[in-house]
């Protein structure tokens, strides 16, 4: 069953980063009202022209009700190692900021139909060659996945108040600019790239038109609720989007990251690359979800075409 009709009313976190950027453009161009919360009203009129922004929540008082709350807001995760100064950060700008958003939601008159909550595939740690669904149990001895699972917990709390709520696991983004691409591209185009550790890790992956249109769908999905896997259904091996990557691009892909030197440059945070997840779709398949890049080598040529 589908919900809203005509004109929606949506809030956005983290409207002036990646994916926030790309569904600020989708929206528009289908009429929706856009607000975006941020610190950086000038940010957002460059990145999310045609957006209104707001610094504080209650400045939107006066406003009509939202329609719909889309949180996308935290630091980015893996720019450098977790440092305890860095781990704060994380936390902070992920589980304190959703705590903080869901709060104000339940203190509207009218609270929104449904929160949209960004989370990511770390809530489920490295859990090897084990199949792994939205039904499957998280991780929860790494930081990265302790900290998906309090940020999906402070946005569950949006429940007690009505809210219709939708949990997106984001896999690695895929997109023309930015994302994981924009890190992995610079030294394969010089030949110096290769595999990470054994390259034997599943490695997710997600189309940025295809996520865009996920949260989409969800929106509009009024019995879709709880915990979606936002990754394409082909799984991939590290080795196997490496060499798919090199292929892409007319580059070799001989020159391995190995484990140890990795684990001594990163600390923890190293199983962002070396830790894997062999993950299923399997919730965001049922919901009738229509992948436009279900396969890993028409993305890439797609994107770097």
């Amino acid at each position: 069953m589908q919900v809203f009709t005509g004109s929606i009313h949506i809030l956005l976190t983290g409207g002036t980063g990646l994916i926030g950027q790309a569904l600020c453009q989708h929206w528009q161009r289908q009429g929706h009202e856009l607000w975006v919360w941020s610190r950086d009203p000038r940010k957002v009129q460059r990145l999310c022209s045609g957006a209104r922004s707001v610094q504080r929540l209650e400045e939107l008082s006066a406003a009509q009700p939202f329609n719909a709350v889309v949180n996308l807001a935290g630091a980015p995760i893996a720019d450098r190692p977790w440092s305890a100064a860095r781990r704060e950060l994380l936390w902070r700008s992920r589980v304190e900021l959703t705590r903080q958003l869901v709060d104000w939601m339940g203190q509207q008159p009218t609270a929104p139909r449904v929160l949209l909550s960004a989370s990511a595939i770390g809530w489920y740690g490295d859990q090897g060659d084990t199949p792994l669904t939205e039904a499957s149990p998280p991780g929860g001895k790494d930081f990265g996945s302790t900290l998906c699972m309090a940020w999906e917990q402070e946005a569950e709390r949006a429940s007690a108040h009505g809210v219709r709520v939708v949990r997106l696991r984001i896999a690695p983004v895929l997109a023309p600019k930015g994302g994981m691409l924009a890190r992995l591209l610079p030294p394969l185009k010089l030949g110096l790239g290769g595999r990470l550790g054994t390259g034997q890790q599943w490695m997710p992956w997600i189309h940025l038109d295809d996520l865009v249109g996920l949260f989409d769908h969800l929106l509009r999905s009024n019995d879709a609720q709880g915990a979606f896997n936002a990754c394409a259904p082909e799984a991939v091996r590290n080795s196997d989007f490496t060499r798919a990557l090199g292929q892409a691009l007319h580059r070799p892909t001989l020159l391995p990251a190995p484990a140890w030197a990795l684990r001594l440059a990163l600390g923890e945070m190293s199983v962002l690359l070396l830790g894997g997840q062999h993950l299923q779709p399997q919730r965001t398949q049922a919901s009738g979800f229509d992948w436009r890049y279900p396969r890993l080598e028409p993305a890439l040529t797609a994107l770097l075409r």
